[in-house]
């Protein structure tokens, strides 16, 4: 008589983590790493080389992180002098305005649009700043006059 069994898979730990709103750090992911080591199989033990690839991979991981702040940061402060309409978070009506200042807040860009902050998130649409006419006066002379 044989019965069958359904297959159970483990939990990535960077997936857990990400769906609870927290983040693997180096530290985290190092002492991970320490207890797969010291608690695997003497008799059949993981490669030397699978441990590098993991190593590798969550350097890329923070790598490819601070890349994307560092983006973030930069795209911010593109929008100096930019009018903009945000979305406030409340729901509110949006507001347009020029961005003033770009300020860092908890490790994320966010712009400074009539005295109130938003993320980067809340802006819903970018124009170009309203610039007014100048006068240009004429500085040619007339070449025929000797």
């Amino acid at each position: 008589m044989s019965t069958a069994i359904s297959s159970i898979t483990a939990a990535d730990p960077a997936q857990t983590a990400a769906a609870s709103g927290q983040t693997l750090t180096q530290a985290n992911f190092l002492q991970l790493l320490v207890t797969q080591m010291s608690s695997q199989d003497p008799l059949n033990p993981q490669s030397d080389t699978d441990f590098a690839a993991q190593l590798a991979q969550f350097s890329a991981l923070q790598q490819s992180q601070a890349m994307s702040q560092g983006m973030s940061v930069l795209q911010a402060n593109s929008l100096l002098g930019e009018m903009v309409t945000v979305a406030p978070a409340d729901g509110s009506a949006p507001i347009t305005g020029q961005v003033s200042a770009v300020q860092i807040q908890s490790g994320a860009p966010a712009v400074l649009v009539n005295g109130q902050t938003y993320s980067l998130s809340q802006v819903a649409a970018i124009a170009p700043p309203v610039s007014t006419p100048t006068t240009t006066t004429n500085a040619t002379q007339n070449s025929n006059s000797k």
